[in-house]
């Protein structure tokens, strides 16, 4: 991965978590904790999304829109497991 490619990562993270946060009512993690829950977020919706039969487009648009609906599950289970 190049530096490019890192940076892009990194800024999907930080605005899936960070929409995620703004979904979910729980507000931002600041920077790092947005990125971290964005990347996560992507990993879960990578894993969930096509066994359930949701694909959504492979561009930056559908990549955000991926790891905000795996962020949004990942604070759901958070939430629940604080509890």
């Amino acid at each position: 991965m190049d530096l490019v490619g890192l940076i892009i990562w990194l800024a999907i993270g930080a605005i899936a978590g960070w929409l995620a946060g703004q979904i979910m009512k729980g507000g931002g993690y600041g920077l790092v904790g947005d990125i971290i829950v964005g990347i996560v977020g992507a990993a879960i919706a990578g894993y969930l999304l096509p066994r359930i039969g949701i694909f959504i487009g492979g561009n930056i648009i559908g990549a955000i829109i991926n790891a905000t609906i795996g962020a949004c599950v990942l604070l759901f289970v958070i939430r629940l497991v604080k509890r």
